[in-house]
């Protein structure tokens, strides 16, 4: 047994404060541009602006600038002069794959025996997407998503493959940006910062297994609770950790909003565990185990804020606690 220091306990209290106070207003592009001098420099720490962000969130104007810093596509010790550049070489490499792409297309269709099977299970989760909002307006391109999830693919054929659910995070992208090499890129470097992270390598399984940890470690009895309901309770949570799904949340704001939290990592590794223990604690104990099952598989109009909100008092609970190893490596 490990307990926390007191520094990461005080970190813990800070990042659930927020909960207890007047939620105020997200980040918007004055604020935003104040973070940074007139080199383009930041002027306030990495740390500031990330607790910042997951206190407030940010303003879906600012994303667009804001996620090219949280996945990596910009340095933070960056300029202004050198993101310009940074932009003009990730068009210019984006432009190539694409002229690439097209002469060797044939090529992977008969050389690459997954190729075809990869592209007929792109197209039929692309056409499965909602592409309009409740107004009617047109929210993502989907032969360009589809471009770009093909490339993403042959770009990694030699070692990370598409997964299902994938062209749902592309989409966390393309209605952002303007332009298809910002789409593809963020993409890219989303993948990167996620590989060790919730869903590329450590996988459901881990997550599932860590989540059955962290009710065990924090709430004994709703687990043996869960224990009577059978495997069934914690498993149903599977389709999250899979996708973390856009349909469960109220807008696709939520959606980003969460991603923007995660990205971070802040307050603390695979926070997505947190968020879904919190998720589980809506559940009420008095359901049977198919109950149980059936509102996990139905959670709708989930509120980000309100799950960050959870997810960070579950975090200031547990560094107060003497954490077991395998819990205090997985989470910090």
């Amino acid at each position: 047994m490990t307990t926390l220091s007191p520094e990461n306990s005080l970190s813990a209290r800070q990042s659930a404060s927020f909960i207890l106070v007047k939620r105020k207003p997200p980040i918007d592009k004055t604020e935003w541009d104040g973070f940074f001098d007139e080199s383009g420099h930041l002027a306030k720490s990495r740390d500031f602006i990330c607790v910042n962000i997951l206190e407030r969130g940010l303003h879906p104007f600012m994303r667009t600038e804001a996620w090219k810093f949280l996945t990596g596509y910009y340095s933070w010790q960056s300029s202004q002069d050198e993101r310009l550049v940074v932009d003009s070489t990730r068009r210019k490499s984006y432009e190539a794959l694409c002229q690439l792409y097209e002469k060797i297309q044939p090529l992977l269709e008969n050389l690459h025996r997954n190729f075809i099977e990869t592209r007929n299970t792109i197209a039929y989760d692309i056409q499965k997407l909602y592409d309009k909002d409740p107004l009617g307006n047109v929210l993502i391109d989907k032969k360009r998503l589809e471009k770009i999830l093909l490339l993403s693919y042959g770009r990694c054929a030699r070692g990370l493959e598409y997964q299902r659910g994938c062209h749902e995070m592309v989409m966390l992208f393309q209605p952002m940006v303007g332009h298809d090499h910002e789409t593809f890129w963020l993409f890219q470097f989303f993948l990167k910062k996620m590989e060790h992270g919730c869903v590329i390598n450590i996988g459901v399984g881990k997550n599932l297994d860590m989540l059955n940890s962290l009710i065990n470690f924090l709430d004994p009895v709703f687990a043996e609770h869960l224990k009577g309901k059978g495997a069934g309770a914690v498993q149903s949570l599977f389709p999250w950790f899979c996708l973390y799904s856009q349909r469960g949340f109220k807008f696709f704001d939520d959606f980003r909003r969460l991603w923007e939290v995660l990205l971070m990592e802040k307050p603390c590794r695979n926070f997505q565990v947190l968020v879904a223990y919190s998720m589980l604690q809506m559940v009420q104990e008095s359901m049977t185990g198919d109950d149980i099952l059936l509102a996990c598989n139905n959670l709708i109009d989930l509120d980000a804020a309100e799950l960050v909100s959870a997810a960070c008092t579950v975090y200031a609970e547990l560094v107060q606690k003497d954490v077991p190893q395998p819990l205090q490596n997985f989470f910090l």
